[in-house]
C-alpha cells in the first residue's frame, strides 16, 4: 500500500484503461478522483473503488472545457484534500482518411485529447507546487510516435502530448513534480472491441509479441511511474506496446 495517503485523479475513468488505472491506484492504497462525460461510468468506478476501502470521487466535465477542468481539479482538492496524482487519460478518436476528415472531426479529437491535458494539467500542477511535489502521467499512443493512416487527427492529439510532457517536465522537475507519458500501443478497451476478428489477428501480426495489450498492462505502467521507484524518472515516454515501435 506504498500510495497510502496520496489522492490521485483519473481523467477518462469511466471504462477502459482510466477505470483499470483508477482501482489499480485505489488497490495500492491511493484515494482517486474519477472524471468524465458519463457520470453513470465514473458513478460505477468510485463505488468499485470505496469496495477496496478508499475514498472514491466520480466528478463529470468535459476536460476540453477550461472551467470544467478547473473545477474537477477542484473538487478533488476539496473532497479528498489534495492531488498527489494526475493520470490524463480521456480521450476520442473520430477516425478517417485525411480528405474525408473535416475540420470538426480534426477540433473535436484534438480539443479533447490535446487540450483536455493542456487544462488538467495546467490545473493540477499550481496544487502540486503548493505540496511541493506531484506526478503527472499523460495517455499518449504508439501512433503518436509512429503515425497511422486514417488518424491524422488522433495521431497529431498524441504526438502534441509527448511534446506537451517534455515542455512540462523541464518547467516544473525543481519543484519536485515528475512529468512522464505512457505510449500504449493497440490495447483491449470498447474502442478496439468495434474491430472485426481479421482486423485483430491482422494487428497482432504485426506486434512481436503476438498478442493485443490490456488495460491493466497500462495501468502497471502508470503505477510505476507514479511509485517511488521512478523518483529520478521525468519527461520519459515508457512504450507499452509489445514491441511493435521500438
Amino acid at each position: 500500500m506504498d500510495l497510502e495517503g496520496k489522492v490521485a485523479l483519473v481523467t477518462g475513468g469511466a471504462q477502459g484503461i482510466g477505470k483499470v488505472t483508477a482501482l489499480h491506484l485505489a488497490s495500492k492504497g491511493a484515494d482517486v478522483a474519477v472524471s468524465d462525460i458519463n457520470m453513470e461510468g465514473v458513478l460505477k468506478t468510485a463505488e468499485e473503488i470505496e469496495d477496496l476501502g478508499r475514498r472514491g470521487l466520480a466528478l463529470e466535465g468535459d476536460v476540453s472545457n477550461p472551467a470544467d477542468a478547473e473545477v474537477i481539479v477542484a473538487k478533488t482538492v476539496e473532497r479528498l484534500g489534495g492531488i498527489d496524482i494526475l493520470v490524463n487519460n480521456a480521450g476520442i478518436t473520430r477516425d478517417k482518411l485525411l480528405l474525408r476528415m473535416t475540420e470538426g472531426d480534426w477540433d473535436a479529437v484534438l480539443n479533447v485529447n490535446l487540450k483536455g491535458t493542456f487544462n488538467c494539467t495546467k490545473a493540477a500542477v499550481k496544487h502540486m507546487v503548493k505540496r511541493k511535489g506531484g506526478r503527472v502521467v499523460n495517455i499518449a499512443s504508439v501512433v503518436g510516435e509512429m503515425g497511422n493512416a486514417g488518424q491524422a487527427n488522433y495521431a497529431a492529439s498524441k504526438a502534441g502530448i509527448i511534446g506537451l510532457t517534455k515542455s512540462v517536465a523541464r518547467e516544473y522537475a525543481q519543484r519536485g513534480i515528475n512529468v512522464n507519458a505512457i505510449a500504449p500501443g493497440y490495447i483491449e478497451t470498447p474502442m478496439t472491441e468495434a474491430l472485426s476478428e481479421k482486423v485483430k489477428e491482422e494487428l497482432k501480426a504485426q506486434i512481436p509479441m503476438a498478442r493485443l495489450g490490456t488495460p491493466s498492462d497500462v495501468a502497471n505502467a502508470v503505477y510505476f511511474l507514479v511509485s517511488d521507484a521512478s523518483s529520478y524518472i521525468t519527461g520519459h515516454v515508457l512504450n507499452v506496446n509489445g514491441g511493435i515501435y521500438m
